[in-house]
């Protein structure tokens, strides 16, 4: 079912691996897409390059105009408080090379992961992520991206998880706070911010998350999450327990149009996936519009 939603409903382009930015973009047309979050991989090199070819980037843009595909984000996360300086310091002038890439992709916003101090996996939570060292060192990497956004006119994005340092709403507006840059705003992806010992807070949690943040929200995720015991699972939208119309309900009551974006699974489960979500964007915005004539 085709969403009725005014609000941008993408995928993210690495959804679909393919040997050329052109293949991939026509992949992401055939699955109904005009929205994409892209990854530099879309277009044959590494996703965090040590050295951009601009003309790489030229010919992966003009496969997107082609198809008159619009990019709403570039991913450029390392682990911005791994316990290696150097392996912070390479991040850094990495996320420079993307940095530079983005307005030639045709967008503003390059997406960051806060990280966490597991040395081999930057999406695996770590005692020390607690503490005020981790902390510390998040906010000088923090400071030296935000100094890389300014150069480069783009806009850096955060999304708050619970493997990460930020995890939580209330983590992610200290950061905003000290770090006082109208360049730093935040990603939701709800599907991230349960454990299973706070799955039954859904509602109450999401809507604090929009109330604390949802000024500040750039770009959202649909994906969904099971939960086995004490473990997570990461499925496909709609294939998992994600309250979504709590979380729908409350992305279309957003002023601005949110581009939303599926994530998080295989090229096999997208129409579904899709059909799932675009049904549910259209359900939220038409309570939306019953509730405001009402």
């Amino acid at each position: 079912m085709q969403s009725l939603s005014k609000i941008p409903l993408g995928i993210f382009a690495k959804t679909f691996p393919r040997p050329t930015a052109e293949e991939n973009a026509e992949a992401v047309i055939a699955a109904g897409f005009r929205v994409v979050h892209y990854n530099l991989a879309c277009a044959g090199l590494p996703s965090m390059p040590d050295e951009v070819d601009l003309e790489t980037i030229r010919a992966a843009r003009c496969a997107l105009d082609k198809r008159s595909i619009a990019v709403v984000g570039l991913s450029g996360t390392f682990n911005m408080v791994h316990p290696d300086l150097a392996q912070r310091e390479e991040g850094l002038c990495r996320l420079g090379e993307v940095a530079r890439s983005a307005r030639e992709l045709g967008t503003s916003v390059v997406t960051l992961c806060t990280g966490t101090r597991d040395a081999t996996d930057m999406w695996r939570w770590h005692p020390d992520n607690a503490t005020d060292e981790a902390w510390a060192d998040l906010r000088r990497s923090m400071q030296r991206a935000l100094a890389i956004a300014e150069e480069t006119d783009v806009t850096l994005a955060i999304e708050p998880e619970t493997a990460n340092i930020v995890d939580s709403a209330r983590q992610a507006c200290r950061l905003l706070k000290e770090m006082r840059s109208e360049r730093l705003k935040i990603i939701i992806d709800p599907a991230n911010l349960f454990l299973p010992a706070t799955r039954f807070r859904m509602p109450d949690a999401l809507r604090q998350f929009f109330d604390l943040l949802g000024d500040d929200i750039v770009q959202a995720h649909a994906k969904d999450v099971i939960f086995e015991n004490d473990e997570v699972a990461h499925v496909a939208a709609g294939a998992g327990e994600l309250d979504y119309a709590a979380y729908l309900t409350l992305l279309v009551a957003v002023p601005r149009p949110v581009p939303l974006i599926l994530h998080g699974l295989r090229e096999v489960d997208v129409s579904a996936s899709r059909a799932f979500v675009g049904a549910k964007l259209t359900e939220a915005e038409r309570a939306l519009s019953l509730a405001a004539a009402s």
